[in-house]
């Protein structure tokens, strides 16, 4: 009997919509795998979070989706007319929630691979996967550049050497122009600067120079070199 006779008869055996294979034990299993790796992931999002914002639902999402992909993948592996039949629902599943921070793909994504390891039944795949992307990550940040990206905005007035004393200051600061605004009688300054270990002294100086209003310091989390 060739392979494409097993497969017809195997799609025409009037037993394939009974999932034998699911064993509760089985799925308690998997279940269980999938809860646990997302809890590693959610524990590594909490206490290494690197954004401007951290975001409980986001990572409580991350639990959720690694054992919801779990159950997925235990019930459409039983046979090909579930999965064929889940594929086609899941294809109109529209997400409309931006996703701000690319790192937070990452750990989606990490928590999907989680969900399917687990889901079929690779168990080992799923926990060896799971610590090891989280010894990677972590061994990223420990080895990672002490400096954090920041949005200096400093706004000050059209007044006569004002804008010399303020670049003067400026110059003493390693910076890259983002934005200019001027407007009526002053004129604002938008740079990124970066910051090592939470230093910040050197917004002191600015605030002091004669004309100027306000000096503001915001976390920048977007891409830069």
């Amino acid at each position: 009997m060739g392979r494409f006779d097993v497969l017809l008869e195997w799609l025409l055996d009037p037993q394939i919509l009974v999932l034998e294979d699911l064993q509760p034990m089985n799925v308690l299993a998997s279940l269980a795998v999938a809860a646990f790796c997302g809890l590693i992931i959610f524990l590594v999002y909490r206490f290494f979070h690197r954004g401007a914002l951290y975001s409980e639902s986001f990572n409580l999402l991350i639990i959720m989706v690694c054992v919801i992909t779990s159950f997925i993948i235990i019930t459409i592996g039983t046979n090909l007319v579930l999965t064929l039949g889940m594929v086609g629902a899941l294809s109109v599943v529209r997400f409309r929630a931006a996703v701000k921070d690319p790192l937070d793909v990452g750990f989606l994504f990490w928590g999907v691979g989680a969900g399917l390891t687990a889901g079929a039944r690779l168990h080992l795949v799923a926990l060896i996967g799971t610590a090891f992307i989280a010894i990677l990550y972590l061994l990223f940040i420990a080895l990672g550049s002490d400096k954090r990206a920041f949005l200096l905005i400093v706004r000050y007035s059209d007044g006569e050497g004002v804008d010399d004393d303020v670049k003067a200051k400026m110059s003493k600061i390693s910076h890259k122009l983002k934005n200019k605004t001027i407007g009526m009688g002053f004129t604002e300054l938008t740079v990124e600067v970066k910051v090592r270990k939470g230093d910040t002294s050197f917004l002191r100086p600015l605030k002091e120079t004669s004309g100027v209003d306000n000096v503001v310091l915001v976390e920048y989390t977007g891409d830069y070199t």
